[in-house]
């Protein structure tokens, strides 16, 4: 059980951590005081084969629907993607995922909302910022130099995720004890190979949201996910913002899992997380603003 009592000791164990400052989410020119109030992200899928049905856009109008109905409900950017990270999901092409992507972030951009990219190709990542997307949701390593070229070309922001092989569609395994050390490892090393590509800004992922051969059981992975969520803060001693797919958890919402992302809200909150990638734009914003207006 989550206690009060639990929630102090952890932050006793790891000293400092909790109140260690990140800077500004910088995007377009925009600054994001995330100390201050969370960012909240969300989410458009383009592919069929997402977990999240709600969240599946079936036409460029209804991604263009989906997106603006999640920026009036308060979201402060939206990612858009188009190829599903899950194991079973079909692969996507660059020039599929581009051609689905382009006419939906051209159209966002257009009307003044922050769109993200998710993508681990390099033709996918030019096309998306040529479009006018603002950040990158880079998925992948096995192109992250070129990547990285391309962010620092057009300004973007890059959101680093961690990721155990060439690209997240690759299936890994991630650590489960004590898993903080080993991310912050692999965020830092992409992190600085980043800024010598000339990126300066940038946000870490843990990778939550991906999928991992050991992480199969339902109640075993969102343990896990609960764990880092927490922990987020042990992340921020390398003074960047902290973004996290919030959890939907159905083995323990059941039929009312649409409001799972709100509670992992409330923990990712707690732990100090700075961005928070969500489904559920309506059921996390005002979750987030009622933790910020009340005192302990």
């Amino acid at each position: 059980m989550i206690t009060l009592a639990g929630l102090a000791d952890l932050a006793q164990e790891f000293g400092d951590g909790p109140r260690d400052p990140v800077g500004p989410l910088l995007i377009g020119g925009q600054a994001f005081d995330v100390d201050a109030s969370p960012v909240v992200m969300g989410t458009v899928n383009l592919s069929r084969d997402s977990t999240y049905r709600e969240s599946i856009a079936t036409s460029t109008s209804s991604a263009i629907r989906k997106a603006r109905i999640q920026s009036a409900q308060g979201a402060h950017l939206v990612d858009i993607g188009a190829e599903s990270s899950t194991a079973r999901a079909a692969r996507v092409g660059a020039e599929e995922q581009a051609r689905a992507m382009v006419p939906v972030i051209e159209a966002l951009a257009s009307e003044g909302i922050l769109v993200s990219a998710e993508t681990y190709l390099p033709q996918v990542a030019r096309a998306c910022l040529q479009a006018g997307a603002l950040v990158l949701n880079l998925t992948g390593v096995e192109y992250q130099r070129e990547c990285f070229d391309l962010a620092a070309q057009f300004g973007a922001t890059v959101i680093v995720c961690y990721v155990g092989g060439a690209n997240v569609r690759e299936v890994t395994q991630v650590r489960t004890e004590d898993p903080i050390p080993v991310l912050a490892e692999h965020l830092q090393a992409r992190v600085e190979l980043a800024r010598s590509h000339g990126v300066q800004r940038l946000v870490i992922d843990p990778g939550l949201g991906f999928y991992y051969a050991n992480l199969t059981d339902p109640m075993t992975r969102v343990r896990h996910q609960a764990k880092v969520l927490l922990q987020t803060f042990r992340l921020r001693a390398l003074g960047l913002p902290v973004c996290h797919a919030l959890p939907h958890a159905f083995d323990l919402f059941e039929d009312q899992f649409r409001q799972a992302e709100g509670y992992f809200a409330v923990l990712a909150a707690l732990g100090g997380t700075s961005v928070m990638r969500t489904h559920e734009v309506a059921s996390v914003v005002p979750v987030l603003r009622a933790m910020s207006d009340l005192d302990t």
